[in-house]
């Protein structure tokens, strides 16, 4: 069976993205995109590198033009998706939503972070992230209709502490997580502090002090995975490199807690997972290791003197930041082989 899609917000990096990677899925025949300032532009116009698209047109992105599919993925800014989701209603098989609209449980939270009203939450897009139960949230995919996908930083964050923090290595109360970043994780909007001027050769931070948006959600996922609240320190820093984040994650270790122990966790929690790779050899992530795959590379180890726990990640921001998480979830919700169209191998150099 061949699912016809839709994907608003197409002009943008993480909706370049969604193309690139469902132009290989056999299941889904990608029919309409659409965009705001540049609807009525070909394509290949803002998006050169996606050939196989031929002459396909930007349409406008209204619920008009996004009707009469079996998927619709919603690449838009936060707080843009909730309006022309609600439009939707009962119009698509699948709504996989790549804006944060959607990803909060709580609606302080969102309050705390967002503007506008808080739109309620949709079944959450991250298959490996590990619950309180002893489960996972690949269970609550299959035949849902409604996707909310994770942030990019939250899924580094949360792929290298959540296994941790259920299985109680770590005191959930002093988190912390400084992340180097890449510029598209920002989106395509025109700013002057990610002008190339600005940014190549030098290390920003922004949002700090606790104001970045993702915080609430990693909080969230480790909550979800310990059944307990926890207290998190999230610093993000722009660096010059277009894509990737490099994400250094830590918690102060339980007493009695050692290598071995953190290991078997690990190995429990991913060593059956596709798209994560444990490594327990002395190597450590590398950005450009995962970059244009789905993977996520991850170490975990031991800072004896500070007494923590050290998980380094590294993914790729657009695609299992986004758009592989996206199609990862979809696979799953539809029935599909989870791996479908998702690249297990990276680009280099």
């Amino acid at each position: 069976m061949t699912f016809s899609v839709a994907v608003a917000g197409a002009s943008g990096y993480g909706g370049g993205e969604l193309l690139r990677l469902l132009a290989g899925h056999p299941e889904f025949e990608v029919r309409t995109v659409t965009a705001h300032q540049q609807a009525g532009q070909s394509l290949r116009t803002v998006h050169p590198h996606l050939a196989s698209y031929g002459d396909l047109e930007l349409q406008p992105t209204d619920a008009a033009h996004l009707r009469g599919h079996d998927i619709v993925f919603l690449a838009l800014p936060h707080g843009k998706s909730a309006a022309l989701s609600a439009e939707l209603e009962g119009e698509a098989k699948l709504l996989v939503d790549a804006g944060a609209d959607h990803r909060l449980e709580r609606e302080q939270d969102w309050t705390d972070y967002y503007p506008g009203d808080f739109a309620g939450t949709w079944t959450y897009g991250m298959p490996e992230l590990v619950l309180a139960d002893g489960g996972k949230q690949r269970a609550q995919l299959p035949g849902t209709q409604r996707i909310a996908v994770p942030g990019c930083n939250v899924t580094a964050v949360s792929l290298a502490l959540a296994p941790a923090i259920r299985a109680g290595l770590i005191e959930p109360d002093a988190l912390a997580a400084v992340l180097a970043v890449g510029p598209s994780g920002a989106g395509k909007k025109a700013s002057v502090g990610m002008l190339g001027s600005e940014l190549i050769g030098n290390v920003v931070p922004y949002n700090a002090f606790g104001g970045h948006r993702h915080n609430p959600e990693i909080r969230q996922n480790l909550r979800r995975a310990s059944g307990a609240e926890v207290r998190l320190s999230f610093t993000p820093v722009l660096v010059p490199a277009a894509r990737g984040i490099l994400a250094t994650s830590s918690g102060t270790l339980v007493d009695g807690v050692d290598q071995a122990r953190i290991d078997e966790v690990y190995r429990d929690a991913y060593g059956d997972e596709t798209f994560i790779e444990v490594l327990t050899d002395g190597r450590l992530p590398r950005t450009n290791d995962v970059l244009g795959s789905n993977r996520t590379q991850l170490a975990v180890g031991i800072d004896e003197r500070a007494g923590r726990l050290i998980a380094i990640s590294a993914i790729d921001n657009l695609g299992k930041g986004t758009a592989g998480a996206a199609i990862q979830s979809a696979n799953l919700a539809l029935g599909l082989e989870e791996s479908l169209a998702l690249p297990l191998n990276g680009v280099a150099p």
